[in-house]
């Protein structure tokens, strides 16, 4: 049977660690209803935590996967990034029906709008978040709710800090020939001319209306992470290389090396939400072995089932 447990760690965290029967697992925070790990059935952590992480709120932890809403980045009146992974969230008694998630160890986790929060954001909301674990894949579900009297519109984003093993022997696959807005460029309006992604400094993108599948290949480890995504139709793409990273007080200097965000989001056309309407957003991250081709991995294989 799939386990879930509930921890009180001295930290003050309390987490939920979700088990499966092959041996991977997962720990996720009430605080931020944040991921903060995900291990494979031979225990290694496929998630990226910063060293320099700061446990204490209501600081944001970098690293795993924090949820941004009801705002990604600075587009909007909230604070960056939003609020959401700044709270304390609680677990869902009575959770919306979802489809069944057989043979799953999951949690529902609900955030709701407080006086605090109402001061901050003006709107009444419910947000949801089933996070869920199976052999090899790691699902989250988010769903906003509009309680309030009022229509309102937000920005979303579940940010994943992917732990590779060396960020130079990275390719993503599945965002050429996009249109994408460099945030290094003032958000300037580009299109992706390589036929896959590498990096060789600092990046910080959103990839607009990305397809559902993307890949992310770690040459080094063999190993490739695939996003699929629905309800999210952008990709955010963020790594800060070594000079940034010395600015960012909560990363260690050489932690952009083993490092990179690849997000689901929703940015360029905000959700708008009339009253008791629900927007329902669907991410699951899995992994395969990549196996060689002629030296380089075999991408189509992995993005088309070929």
């Amino acid at each position: 049977m799939p386990l879930m447990n509930v921890f009180h760690d001295g930290d003050g965290f309390p987490r939920i660690v979700l088990a499966d029967p092959s041996g991977s697992s997962a720990e996720v925070l009430l605080y931020g209803g944040q991921v903060v790990s995900w291990k494979n059935e031979r225990r290694e952590e496929l998630l990226f935590m910063s060293s320099k992480a700061i446990w204490k709120p209501p600081k944001a932890i970098r690293g795993g996967i924090p949820v941004f809403f009801p705002q990604f980045g600075n587009l909007g009146t909230s604070e960056r990034n939003g609020f959401a992974r700044n709270k304390f969230w609680t677990i869902d008694s009575d959770p919306s029906p979802l489809p069944p998630s057989n043979n799953h160890s999951s949690v529902d986790l609900l955030l709701k709008s407080t006086d605090e929060d109402l001061k901050i954001w003006p709107r009444s909301f419910e947000l949801r978040l089933r996070v869920s674990l199976s052999a090899g894949k790691l699902t989250l579900i988010p769903r906003v709710r509009n309680t309030d009297t009022k229509p309102f519109s937000f920005t979303f984003a579940l940010r994943n800090y992917l732990s590779v093993s060396d960020i130079s022997e990275v390719r993503v696959e599945g965002l050429e020939t996009l249109d994408y807005l460099d945030n290094l460029m003032r958000r300037e309006r580009f299109t992706e001319q390589a036929d896959a992604i590498t990096f060789d400094g600092e990046v910080d993108r959103i990839y607009l209306s990305s397809p559902q599948k993307i890949a992310i290949i770690d040459h080094e480890k063999k190993r490739t992470f695939v996003l699929r995504k629905d309800g999210m139709p952008d990709a955010g793409m963020w790594n800060p290389w070594d000079k940034r990273a010395k600015t960012v007080p909560d990363l260690g200097y050489e932690d952009y090396k083993t490092m990179l965000c690849v997000d689901s989001a929703v940015t360029e056309t905000p959700i708008v939400l009339k009253p008791l309407e629900e927007w329902k957003g669907y991410q699951e991250l899995s992994t395969v072995s990549s196996s060689y081709c002629s030296g380089q991995l075999d991408p189509r294989k992995v993005l088309y089932g070929f």
